[in-house]
């Protein structure tokens, strides 16, 4: 006879409402290091996940350019070849 899937530790997190959005106050150890995720549903599953900005070569949010749109060839972004002050500089 199949054995039956181990279940892990379950924790609980606390849902309330923000204004007129829904939000959930997760425990410490599930918290993201990211501005915002990514959300949709498996069966009555729901499945948060880090969204990951793509970059271009120099660390640039690509989106950035998108707003701004094309540059002048003279347009100076400054020297970014040292490391940044932040292991993401997004946040």
């Amino acid at each position: 006879m199949p054995s039956k899937p181990r279940r892990t530790q379950t924790d609980v997190a606390k849902v309330f409402w923000s204004g007129r959005s829904q939000a959930i106050r997760l425990p410490q150890q599930y918290r993201f290091s990211c501005r915002e995720v990514s959300i949709h549903r498996e069966g009555d599953k729901l499945v948060l996940e880090p969204s990951s900005e793509p970059t271009d070569a120099l660390g640039w949010p690509l989106s950035f350019w998108e707003l701004f749109g094309q540059l002048d060839d003279d347009f100076e972004v400054g020297d970014r070849h040292q490391p940044h002050e932040r292991k993401n500089p997004l946040k």
